[in-house]
């Protein structure tokens, strides 16, 4: 054999890849979401979302999010004698994933720990617990949906409330009253209706008199009917909206009755979703259902709307982690993979579409915590007024940007980014669900031009909260003026309805940077988003833009 030619004994080795993104502290790593955490009111809470940062980072916590959604839920319709049971099997990650959420209070903390700050701190590990795992997310947030509503129902409250307060996550399918946590679900959707509640057929009947309530016994109704969405039908209990004799009206129905037996709720099947694979949704019917009215009957939309208003804050809350994630996931990748001689994260395209996606996952993040913040001053006018207003904004825009950012971020990582093996399939599924669900982007803009219209201060609440900003950009001061002038046209409202909330949107995001971001973020922020300078696609920012500076912010090597 030739010396200089020694003979092939390997194919190849691995070189230039990337390693895995794992332990790392999602939240010491994230400097837009300490600040956001820090200024709107919740700085006491660092620490603790330290430590919480550092758990959802780890390889283990990583590990149960894949395995949660590699190995989803099914359906475990009857016992082996045949008698239905309409129960579900999950893996073990998941019930690991809804016990960490409901240990740190991701679901009822707020009420559970009241103090100024409860709603910025909870949302802060949620959009961090978001980026590694969203289907668990779905019956938390309809938890902490439920409390306000449920609250208010005394003969509901003195038994269940305490449950959901509850820190221990009980995974037993038995009757709530043996628990020691519960969770809340809800069945609204039906398949002739949609969005339009009001279309439901599903019925409820009083018990013994509809009319007399001193002959309905225990005050119970029956519910027949059939629900195309049943969210997390392993809930302990779901708000349904039926058809009462005096109209819509919204019932607590628990999954087993007060006297020990399986409430008849009957799961058809288990939807086949895109995304969400850890979590199961099912069509589902109700035979005949024990309920208990919520609310004032005939007046089921408004219960359930303060139940949505809840959770739409947290479909904008969960869409914030899941770019955040694409990011870190296209900053870490980009900054170990080389081509044409130097680090993708080096290479001056590159550079432009990250700090792109930079300026758009903090934009997302000063607007989620903003909002928070709303919610835990609701005793003030002005906070309440934003509530209200900025709710269904904050869902449509930052939901719809949301598969834009991670396609992007995806492509960042070339051929691995489209291989099941890695997170950013996973990712890519997710990312729409959040603008479909609890209602579709041109359901928020009709709600945002209700807000409006029904609440006339809520436009100078909006003024206010954006005045600081004005005059510190000159393209931020045009588009606020331009912005003024299309709330005060009521011409063609509802077709401009988009457009309106977008503007409104982007907004309240430009105001909110120029106020606490650098510089190099706030300018590059208006200038492409409202200064006309930016194309159709992220990575279009202006040559003059300091990316370094703004890379650098949002993935710091030190951290």
């Amino acid at each position: 054999m030739d010396a200089q030619h020694p003979p092939l004994l390997a194919t190849h080795e691995v070189i230039n890849q990337a390693q895995a993104l794992e332990n790392y502290n999602a939240y010491s790593r994230n400097i837009a979401l300490q600040e956001a955490v820090a200024r709107e009111g919740a700085g006491w809470a660092q620490d603790w979302l330290v430590a919480r940062g550092a758990e959802v980072g780890s390889a283990e916590w990583i590990e149960h999010g894949r395995l949660a959604n590699e190995n989803p839920p099914k359906p475990k319709l009857f016992d082996r004698y045949g008698n239905r049971r309409d129960e579900v099997e999950f893996h073990p990650s998941w019930h690991e994933c809804l016990g960490w959420l409901k240990r740190h209070g991701c679901d009822t903390g707020p009420w559970a720990e009241p103090k100024p700050g409860a709603h910025v701190a909870r949302a802060a590990a949620y959009v961090m617990f978001a980026e590694i795992e969203d289907g668990s997310l779905c019956p938390t947030t309809m938890t902490y949906g439920a409390v306000p509503v449920l609250r208010n129902v005394p003969e509901i409250a003195r038994d269940w409330m305490p449950l959901m307060l509850s820190r221990e996550y009980d995974a037993r399918f038995i009757p709530a009253a043996q628990k020691r946590g519960v969770l809340i679900g809800m069945g609204l959707t039906e398949k002739q209706g949609g969005s339009d509640v009001r279309a439901n057929t599903t019925r409820a009947e009083q018990v013994g008199s509809a009319t007399r309530a001193e002959d309905s016994g225990d005050g119970s109704w029956r519910i027949v009917g059939h629900k195309w969405f049943l969210s997390a039908p392993m809930c302990d209990a779901f708000l349904v909206t039926a058809q009462s004799p005096k109209g819509l009206s919204c019932f607590f129905v628990p999954r087993w009755t007060p006297d020990g037996r399986l409430n008849e709720i009957r799961i058809q099947r288990f939807k086949d979703k895109m995304g969400d694979r850890s979590n199961a949704g099912t069509e589902a019917e109700f035979w005949g259902s024990v309920g208990w009215l919520v609310g004032e009957e005939g007046r089921g939309i408004p219960t359930v709307l303060e139940m949505g208003v809840y959770t739409r804050l947290d479909c904008a809350i969960g869409s914030t982690g899941i770019m955040r994630a694409a990011l870190s996931q296209a900053m870490h990748h980009t900054s170990q993979r080389a081509a044409f001689g130097k680090l993708l994260r080096q290479q001056p395209l590159m550079m432009n579409v990250l700090a792109d996606m930079a300026l758009e996952s903090e934009a997302a993040t000063a607007l989620s915590l903003r909002l928070a913040r709303a919610f835990d001053a609701q005793e003030d006018e002005s906070e309440s007024l934003l509530r209200r207003l900025l709710t269904p904004v904050a869902k449509l825009w930052i939901c719809k940007r949301c598969p834009t950012l991670v396609a992007e971020a995806m492509e960042a990582h070339g051929g691995n980014g489209f291989v099941e093996e890695g997170p950013m399939p996973r990712l890519f599924r997710q990312s729409p669900l959040n603008s479909i669900w609890e209602g579709s982007g041109n359901v928020m803009c009709l709600d945002t031009l209700r807000a409006l219209a029904k609440h006339p201060r809520s436009a100078e609440a909006l003024a206010a909260e954006i005045a600081p900003a004005l005059g510190k950009h000159a393209a931020f001061d045009r588009h606020i003026a331009q912005l003024q002038s299309a709330l005060r046209d009521a011409d063609g409202i509802e077709s401009r309805a988009r457009s309106l909330t977008q503007d409104i949107a982007l907004a309240m995001q430009a105001a909110l940077l120029l106020r606490f971001a650098p510089a190099a973020v706030s300018e590059a922020f208006c200038a492409s988003r409202l200064g006309g300078d930016w194309g159709h696609v992220l990575g279009t920012l202006a040559k003059h833009t300091d990316f370094e500076t703004i890379l650098q912010r949002a993935w710091p090597q030190n951290a």
